[in-house]
């Protein structure tokens, strides 16, 4: 999936920052909700969700064509915002680290 978004979607609406985090099939092989992270602002990941979903007829028969199953799954795309959620937490972290060493040289300073 990650090879076909990237290369074979060719929809204005897909943001070029985004990235197949997962993938999740039914038993049955009738659904496959696909995870994707968008690295954007909200615009940015309205249109790439859109674009997604609008071309998840194509996206499904390119797929078809690559993995040659009985039945192709339908896709389901869901947003994942776990990587930005990770780097705003990575940045808070440092914040916090950056304001510790600050406090520390103060402190050494005083003595």
């Amino acid at each position: 999936m990650s090879i076909i978004l990237r290369e074979e979607l060719k929809d204005p609406r897909i943001h070029p920052m985004t990235t197949v985090t997962d993938a999740q099939v039914t038993t049955d092989l009738k659904y496959a909700k696909i995870f994707v992270s968008v690295l954007g602002d909200e615009e940015a990941k309205q249109n790439t969700m859109l674009g997604l979903k609008k071309s998840a007829s194509y996206a499904r028969h390119l797929l078809a064509t690559r993995l040659n199953l009985r039945n192709t799954p339908e896709l389901i795309y869901e947003l994942d915002e776990s990587m930005e959620y990770g780097a705003a937490m990575s940045k808070r972290i440092e914040e916090v680290r950056a304001h510790d060493e600050q406090v520390s040289r103060a402190r050494g300073e005083e003595e």
